[in-house]
């Protein structure tokens, strides 16, 4: 007779090989094998170019020249608009206006390059708020640009002291990130139409931006020192209005991180990959079965046991990658303070399994559902020191605590200030490095609801987690050592940013929060109290 437990792992095999391995692989040889609409925006006009190539401009003494450059196909190496309107209707809008999106691309096939940009326009901003549309802009943009910018381009661009962009993107697309990551002069962009607080979907009167009358109406009599165009004949007739001009032949090199002009540390939205029509086609194919995976994996972390969890999950996709290195035991009758680094709200249970013990997490910001659907402890902190501080002590007399002292998540290889309160609480202070690696969906969000986190974490095809647990901290180390509480939190978070090769920086909880979603990341009820 078959037992419960073999039969789970039965189904948990059969679930792996017919949803996981199949659909997903399907969807991956569609992307791999090139159904990608060729390019749903990119101008029809080409010619050989009588102009040189962008690798062969020099950069010694352009500080005091002034730049004219396009952006589409020149700073950026994908060669279509496609992907940014995606980001724009899936991020800014939904699901649903996404997926309408994505069906308008047989159609997109057939129309010129102007009714090909109005109808994505339409679609991505018809009913949209102009405010959604600022914080896409401003919190979910500028990671994708940063990671398509043209190398050879950009270091012509920055090598220069007045950049003026012209663009036929619309300008609340590009204009934040210019202005913000490239220091743009000024940014010259088609203008959208609104009424009140909301987008209409149509382009303003004065229609599509015609670069070259642009130039001209923005330089008058004056010719900018140096101009940067694609092979386009439309871009061509634009630079050669410059005393200098240069063509991007090709997509160029991939700018990389050590090189960005600004430091990408926060950035908001769900999708984690790049959505050009092939990418989102495979999304939409993935999405019931990554909707089915979601519920089976967290069924799996909330009603199972821990000894189960770790080796069921390893059956439906889910990576685990655990190692403890401590060998040296609590040497006190109090609980272990286990110091982490934050990347979702996931982060406790995913130590707390593979310890195989359960422990106790505090944090901000627990939404009551999450906080329910816990099969862990998990208390909220009130962000006042002195309560906060009584609190955590009670519970380490308790038993092993967890506690996340960035005090939010980052998504990046970078680790923010730590709160030095956990120091003056223990002794016995055990450093963990957390890391996750996803592939379609982040499982944090700054802006969104937080409730789905974890959904969406689950929804990954293959979401892995890898924790490892460091060396207990040193006495001498230690407030305990005659350390200062500040001393001992930047000591840990040197060794945690080592041992993940992250770079430790000074920013904040409220930097975070300030940037993304324009408040500090502070939610209140009405009646006063702080969850």
């Amino acid at each position: 007779m078959v037992s419960s437990l073999e039969f789970i792992r039965l189904a948990n095999w059969v679930m792996n090989q017919v949803l996981v391995k199949s659909c997903y692989g399907v969807a991956r040889k569609i992307k791999s094998h090139g159904f990608d609409w060729g390019d749903l925006s990119s101008k029809p006009l080409q010619q050989p170019s009588s102009f040189p190539d962008i690798v062969k401009c020099d950069l010694e003494g352009r500080g005091s020249q002034t730049l004219a450059c396009d952006f589409h196909k020149v700073l950026l190496r994908t060669h279509s608009f496609f992907p940014y309107f995606m980001l724009v209707a899936f991020e800014g809008g939904s699901i649903f206006r996404a997926f309408l999106l994505l069906c308008s691309c047989p159609i997109l096939l057939i129309l010129n390059y102007e009714m090909k940009l109005r109808v994505m326009i339409f679609i991505s901003f018809c009913g949209l708020k102009v405010k959604d549309m600022e914080n896409t802009s401003r919190a979910v943009l500028p990671k994708f640009y940063l990671e398509n910018l043209n190398l050879e381009a950009y270091e012509v661009v920055a090598s220069v002291g007045s950049r003026v962009f012209f663009t036929t993107m619309p300008r609340v697309m590009v204009e934040g990130f210019l202005k913000e990551y490239l220091n743009a002069d000024a940014v010259i962009a088609t203008e959208l139409h609104t009424s009140g607080f909301y987008f209409t979907g149509l382009v303003s009167k004065s229609g599509f931006l015609v670069k070259h009358s642009a130039l001209i109406d923005y330089f008058g009599d004056t010719k900018p020192d140096l101009g940067i165009g694609n092979t386009s004949l439309h871009d061509q007739l634009f630079i050669s209005l410059c005393k200098e001009a240069y063509v991007v032949m090709n997509e160029g090199k991939v700018m990389p991180r050590n090189k960005y002009p600004k430091s990408l540390i926060f950035h908001d939205g769900r999708l984690a990959f790049l959505p050009t029509p092939s990418a989102t086609l495979c999304m939409f194919m993935w999405l019931p079965i990554g909707f089915v995976m979601a519920i089976y994996r967290i069924f799996l972390g909330v009603f199972l046991c821990c000894k189960f969890t770790v080796a069921l999950g390893a059956w439906c996709g889910l990576k685990f990658d655990f190692k403890d290195k401590n060998q040296k035991r609590s040497e006190s009758d109090k609980g272990v303070l286990y110091v982490c680094t934050h990347r979702t709200l996931l982060d406790p249970i995913f130590l707390s399994s593979g310890l195989g013990r359960p422990l106790t997490a505090v944090t901000y910001s627990l939404s009551r559902v999450s906080e329910f659907l816990a099969p862990l402890r998990t208390i909220g902190l009130t962000r006042d020191r002195k309560e906060d501080g009584e609190t955590m002590k009670r519970l380490l007399g308790e038993g092993d605590l967890v506690v996340f002292p960035e005090g939010t998540t980052c998504r990046e290889p970078y680790l923010l200030r730590f709160s030095s309160l956990f120091a003056e609480l223990a002794d016995e202070i055990v450093p963990v490095a957390v890391n996750v690696e996803v592939s379609m969906f982040y499982g944090t969000t700054a802006s969104g609801l937080k409730v789905f986190d974890p959904f969406f974490f689950f929804m990954n095809p293959n979401p892995k987690y890898c924790i490892e647990i460091l060396e207990k901290v040193p006495r001498e180390h230690t407030c305990g050592g005659g350390r200062s509480s500040h001393e001992v939190a930047n000591h840990i978070q040197k060794e945690l940013g080592y041992a993940l090769g992250f770079e430790c920086t000074n920013l904040t909880r409220r930097d975070k929060y300030m940037m993304l979603a324009g408040n500090e990341g502070v939610v209140q009820e009405k009646k006063g109290r702080r969850f």
